[in-house]
């Protein structure tokens, strides 16, 4: 009676272990054709846009140190995602000033009016819409633009 009981056990213990398999599996391949499904999306989650100039001249060779401060003159909202919106009055850190063909623009970061109010964001803006207020390093070095400098993420 014994060994009949224990049969009974172990059938009904493999039978559960064979379903808790299942489900687990059943998840991961769930899981996995999930992921299938939106790593492509998220390879994709940015785009090229067309450049506005091949060369820009900077501070640095990175273009990572700032050659002025402005200050916008009036509101700018930018029809594509290569720019920044500007508001009169705000602070704009120049990091570049396109060349040729896209000498009209230059290329840097704003924040909001007061500290924390909105992360910095970087993108282009015409460059007669800020009033220069701080010149900080001189713009000689020329540095050729890359398909990121108009990249949108």
């Amino acid at each position: 009676m014994k060994s009949l009981l224990w049969l009974s056990l172990s059938a009904d213990t493999t039978n559960l272990a064979e379903k808790k398999m299942e489900k687990f599996c059943a998840g991961w391949w769930s899981l996995l054709g999930l992921c299938g499904l939106l790593l492509p999306m998220m390879a994709q989650a940015g785009r090229e846009m067309p450049s506005l100039s091949d060369m820009k001249m900077c501070a640095d060779a990175e273009c990572s140190h700032p050659i002025l401060i402005a200050r916008a003159r009036q509101d700018y909202y930018p029809q594509d995602c290569r720019f920044i919106p500007l508001r009169q009055g705000q602070l704009v850190y120049v990091y570049a000033m396109l060349k040729d063909r896209g000498s009209l623009f230059w290329a840097g970061s704003v924040q909001g009016s007061y500290y924390g109010e909105q992360e910095a964001r970087l993108g282009h803006f015409p460059n007669d819409l800020v009033e220069e207020t701080h010149a900080l390093m001189p713009a000689e070095v020329e540095v050729k633009t890359t398909k990121y400098d108009f990249y949108c993420y």
